[in-house]
């Protein structure tokens, strides 16, 4: 899964560029112009991914972008926790029964799908594999 999601800019009647996602309706910001909306737009599409994780709720596939929309990507070290916490999900094992799988404690899993705690991008690539699944990191134009 590509965790690029779509997001509407519209300007509001002062002139704030508000930042909206489909995907995420929890999922609101601004900014003053549209290069610093679109940073927000990160950084609050990566905090509602975090919050979907600590809340053990739904990550959505990516909608289709609409015309007009921008594509914004979450930040890499949040996709590749959010790729690995929805496969561990569909795995249907447990904390500690994936940790005996992957060799280690149980607090290391628990840390691993923490959304706040870095995990090593290779640890998480080695996770995936054990669930059957691959990490691709792909470069895009901005």
């Amino acid at each position: 899964m590509q965790f690029r999601y779509p997001a509407r800019l519209q300007a509001d009647p002062s002139g704030e560029i508000v930042v909206s996602f489909r995907d995420f309706p929890e999922c609101l910001t601004s900014g003053a112009d549209q290069a610093v909306a679109l940073i927000e737009a990160r950084d609050a599409l990566e905090e509602a991914v975090a919050g979907r994780i600590d809340d053990d709720e739904p990550i959505p596939t990516p909608s289709r972008r609409h015309t007009g929309e921008h594509l914004i990507a979450v930040p890499p070290d949040m996709a590749t926790k959010a790729a690995f916490v929805l496969a561990l999900r569909a795995s249907g094992l447990s904390r500690n029964a994936f940790a005996q799988r992957l060799g280690v404690d149980e607090k290391v899993v628990r840390r691993m799908l923490d959304p706040r705690h870095h995990t090593a991008a290779n640890r998480i690539h080695k996770a995936l594999r054990v669930l059957g699944q691959e990490l691709i990191v792909e470069s895009h134009a901005a």
